[in-house]
């Protein structure tokens, strides 16, 4: 894990494309701002880990439903 220490009103650029800046701070609050593509998705990490744990969930509701088996039709020889 990188640390870096920011002030308000500096940012720190990853890759060529993503800048997130130090917009407020108040107490143990930090306020962030997020410059990327619409492409990149942004997410608090109790947002990204709830909609992991919902997909999950929703994969595993899928592989526990049983389709019916169809008959095979055998052809003649």
């Amino acid at each position: 894990m990188l640390i870096l220490s920011r002030k308000k009103d500096e940012s720190i650029i990853i890759g060529d494309n993503i800048e997130i800046s130090i917009v407020d701070i108040k107490g143990d609050h930090v306020k962030l701002g997020i410059e990327a593509p619409r492409t990149v998705k942004v997410y608090r990490q109790e947002v990204y880990e709830a909609i992991l744990r919902e997909n999950e969930a929703a994969v595993n509701s899928v592989t526990q439903f049983k389709l019916p088996e169809l008959p095979i039709k055998k052809e003649n020889t």
